[in-house]
C-alpha cells in the first residue's frame, strides 16, 4: 500500500494534469484536422510544434547534450517510443469525433491499466515485478464497466 506523502500529493495533480492535457490536445488536434485534411497531417503539425518546443527546452537545459555515439548505443526497441506517439495522436484525432471524448478517454485509460498490469506483472522494460492481485484486477474491471457506461449517450 502506498503511503500518502508530500511527494505523492505533488505527483498526483501533475499526473492528473496529463489527462487534462491529453483531452485538450485531442480536441485541438481534432479541430486542426479540419484545416489540414487528415489525421496524419494534423498529427504531423502537432508533432512539429511539439518538436520545436522541445528543441528550445533542451537547448536551454543546463545538461550535457548527447552526441552521435550516444544515439548509436540506444537499443533498437527504444526507438519505437516515437512511433507509439504517432499512433496515439493520429488514432485519437480519427476516433475522438466518432466515439466522443469521454468514451475515448475511458478506453485509453482502460488500455493503459490492462497493459500496465501486464508489464508490472512480468517486470517488462526494466520495471519492478508487481504481481496482479484481486484488487488490481477489480480496478481494471471497474474501469471497463465505467467505459461501458460512457457509451450511453
Amino acid at each position: 500500500m502506498m503511503k500518502i506523502s508530500a511527494q505523492l500529493l505533488l505527483l498526483m495533480p501533475l499526473a492528473m494534469g496529463i489527462g487534462i492535457a491529453m483531452t485538450f490536445q485531442t480536441a485541438i488536434n481534432t479541430q486542426l484536422r479540419e484545416y489540414l485534411y487528415s489525421p496524419l497531417q494534423a498529427a504531423l503539425f502537432s508533432f512539429l510544434v511539439g518538436t520545436i518546443v522541445l528543441a528550445i527546452l533542451v537547448f536551454f537545459q543546463p545538461t550535457e547534450k548527447p552526441n552521435l555515439q550516444t544515439f548509436q548505443q540506444i537499443p533498437w526497441f527504444l526507438w519505437f517510443g516515437g512511433c507509439l506517439g504517432v499512433y496515439a495522436i493520429s488514432v485519437s484525432i480519427f476516433t475522438a469525433p466518432k466515439l466522443g471524448f469521454l468514451t475515448l478517454s475511458g478506453l485509453i485509460i482502460f488500455g493503459q491499466v490492462v497493459t500496465s498490469m501486464f508489464v508490472d506483472h512480468l517486470g517488462l522494460l526494466g520495471t519492478e515485478k508487481t504481481a496482479v492481485n484481486w484488487q488490481r484486477l477489480l480496478g481494471g474491471v471497474v474501469i471497463f464497466i465505467g467505459v461501458l457506461l460512457t457509451l450511453q449517450r
